[in-house]
């Protein structure tokens, strides 16, 4: 271990690394729009980020391989946190993990301690780096890596946060010899772990950023603006788990613009859509009913029937009335009760989630839901225990940051801006853009296609066109440095 890396109090590492002094002024806009001027002044910059990224093209492919092949899921990204952490500590960008970037108290549907340990150990079996994997033990599988540019000075503002999420999903990948990645070797070994939804790409797309930006410190840092670039790996997006506690944790609090990308099947290959909107807001949770059991014919007076209370609990949720103010979604997506035909049932379980067109339709929702189960258990005499697994805020993507990002979007080679789509998914970015929002900053969730044969993301089958990966470079590498050169000015 090099004598400039310190193990912090609560397992996160850090490094510090001189940074290059500035040659050159500061980019500044000037002409008619913030979104005009960022374009004259960063063509330059727009050159030699090309230049970077078509230089690590084939890392890019082979990063999101090898993430493909180890798949993680929620809370258990141990191989791919750590090795994402060595990666930016040797490219001399300041690292922060486990439980200094992830708050204990707030994550959501963390495994059980036995799943954690079981999956620590694959990932130090599977290469995971030892010294990160240490500060990640216990689930805290979040990073979080700074990097500022430009002039010398005690503060580099403004602070522009990019945020890819890295775990993969509960699901067995496709074995089919027609599935791209079993063909070519790189599917996922990992048994009941897939990278169905792209996070793979999305952490190789960080990792380019990350690279790219530090290149042109290095080589170029007359063309760099003074500001900060912050990274974020978000663990457990998927059931919307992981973003609340690192939003908790202070990991946006000194963000003044927040970007995230998600790569899309079904859209053409570097189509961009630069705002995305209509996330709708969810609260996912278990519900554990508990009775008593007794002799189904012999002393039936004696038991406490928790099948019927969530049989009851379920009908009568789905019977809830929807909310008049826009979109409001219920569902029971699993009921699990019973032991033996002539024995009442002493406990059942159920998986529900709500969601809603705003945060205050989906609090209504959750409200309301949690009265039914709450009277259902009381009818049978059971005991409810209602368990948060996870949640998620509606947000919007903020305007202006919208038109600048397909202003910039519209200069880059091989990207092409498409209109937004509206959509019934939910996504826990949300907690990020409106805790920097809240504090007066920006905000934007972009999407950009990936299309290689319109395979349904989270299905077995699921693939995408690498050729994406080096655009999505290019594209947060230069607005990330254009926000900084040309900020806007949050609401």
């Amino acid at each position: 271990m090099a004598s400039d890396r310190t193990l912090r109090k609560g397992g996160t590492r850090r490094r510090t690394t001189k940074q290059v002094p500035r040659e050159g002024a500061p980019v500044a806009g000037s002409a008619k729009s913030q979104a005009e001027g960022a374009l004259v002044t960063m063509g330059e910059l727009r050159e030699h980020a090309e230049v970077h990224t078509r230089a690590i093209e084939e890392h890019l492919v082979t990063w999101r391989r090898d993430f493909h092949r180890h798949a993680e899921t929620g809370w258990l990204e141990f191989r791919t946190a750590s090795l994402i952490a060595r990666a930016l500590e040797g490219w001399g960008w300041t690292v922060s993990a486990g439980r200094d970037v992830v708050d204990p108290d707030t994550r959501m549907g963390v495994p059980d301690p036995e799943v954690l340990d079981a999956a620590w150990e694959r990932a130090h079996a599977q290469g995971g780096d030892p010294e990160y994997l240490a500060a990640l033990r216990g689930g805290y599988t979040g990073v979080v890596a700074t990097l500022s540019v430009g002039a010398d000075g005690p503060e580099r503002k403004p602070v522009v946060g990019l945020r890819f999420d890295i775990d993969a999903l509960d699901l067995q990948e496709s074995r089919s010899p027609r599935h791209r990645p079993a063909a070519l070797g790189f599917g996922s070994i990992n048994p009941d772990a897939a990278h169905a939804c792209g996070h793979d790409a999305h952490a190789a797309i960080g990792l380019g950023v990350a690279s790219v930006v530090s290149s042109l410190a290095k080589s170029a840092p007359e063309l760099l603006p003074t500001g900060t670039i912050k990274l974020i790996f978000q663990p457990a997006e998927e059931g919307v788990r992981g973003a609340k506690a690192m939003v908790h944790a202070g990991v946006v609090d000194d963000v003044d613009a927040i970007l995230a990308l998600h790569v899309y099947s079904g859209w053409p290959t570097g189509q961009v859509a630069c705002g995305r909107d209509s996330f709708l807001a969810t609260d996912k949770f278990d519900v554990i009913l508990t009775g008593e059991s007794a002799h189904a014919g012999g002393n039936p007076q004696g038991g406490k029937n928790a099948l019927l209370a969530a049989a009851t609990a379920a009908l009568n949720l789905h019977a809830l009335p929807r909310h008049r103010e826009g979109p409001s979604r219920i569902n029971v997506g699993r009921l699990v009760a019973g032991q033996g035909r002539n024995v009442i049932p002493p406990t059942a379980y159920l998986a529900v989630e709500t969601r809603g067109g705003t945060s205050q339709i989906n609090d209504a929702m959750r409200a309301a839901a949690e009265r039914v189960i709450r009277a259902a258990a009381a009818m049978y005499d059971c005991i409810a225990d209602i368990r948060p697994m996870g949640s998620a805020r509606s947000a919007q993507s903020d305007p202006a940051l919208y038109q600048r990002a397909a202003a910039v979007a519209t200069a880059l080679s091989g990207l092409q801006v498409r209109d937004p789509e509206p959509g019934g998914g939910s996504e826990d970015f949300t907690y990020m853009m409106h805790r920097v929002q809240q504090q007066g900053g920006l905000a934007s969730a972009m999407g950009i296609g990936a299309d290689i044969g319109s395979f349904g993301h989270h299905t077995p089958e699921f693939d995408i066109d690498e050729a994406v990966l080096p655009e999505a470079v290019k594209l947060l590498t230069v607005l990330s440095l254009d926000l900084i050169g040309n900020p806007l000015t949050g609401s």
